[in-house]
């Protein structure tokens, strides 16, 4: 099974990966990007702007979907793997239509759809609130409107993706501003299931 975590800075995907990684100690767990030496050198590339142009910071991110894909995902296709962020986050802060994102992605992947989806999301307020309490990385210095946009691509694509595919992908969307032990709890009940 592969599932994928998702949702925008602050919506708790860490918390709720370290809860999962005591609970299920034989699975694999991964990021994007970052799962491989190729997406550790993207990501420090992107988060520390390197990239000047919108459109290269994409294809950077299609390309360690690529490789993350090639040599994560489908070489533990006998195993459950738990990835941090995947093709929903490279849809949503791509800067070109959502339908050309959507493409582009689904190449990147190469048919190795995610099992499962969790989207962990967040009110404006929360987020006002969490980002006010940490130091803000090149992403989040984009502001609360844009994290909140970036959160309402991620839905609108899996709603696009499940409309134009013959199987859906079995989705889960969870208010992030719930107590830790409950949203593990719906995890949980969602993995099993």
């Amino acid at each position: 099974m592969y599932i994928i975590i998702e949702g925008i800075d602050t919506a708790g995907k860490s918390t709720q990966i370290d809860i999962l990684k005591q609970n299920y100690p034989d699975t694999i767990f991964t990021k994007e990007p970052g799962g491989t030496n190729l997406g550790i050198d993207i990501r420090n590339m992107v988060l520390n702007g390197y990239t000047k142009s919108n459109l290269a910071e994409m294809f950077l991110f299609l390309a360690d979907r690529a490789e993350h894909i090639d040599k994560i995902i489908k070489q533990n296709s006998d195993k459950t793997v738990v990835s941090d962020r995947g093709f929903l986050s490279g849809i949503a802060y791509a800067k070109i239509d959502i339908k050309s994102a959507i493409s582009l992605n689904l190449l990147a992947l190469d048919n190795a759809l995610p099992s499962k989806i969790i989207i962990l999301t967040l009110s404006k307020e929360i987020l006002e609130q969490r980002l006010s309490n940490k130091k803000h990385d090149l992403i989040e210095s984009r502001g609360i409107e844009y994290l909140l946009d970036i959160q309402n691509r991620m839905l609108k694509a899996i709603e696009l993706i499940n409309q134009q595919n013959n199987k859906k992908i079995d989705t889960l969307i969870i208010d992030a501003s719930q107590n830790i032990k409950i949203i593990a709890n719906q995890i949980d009940n969602f993995i099993k299931n």
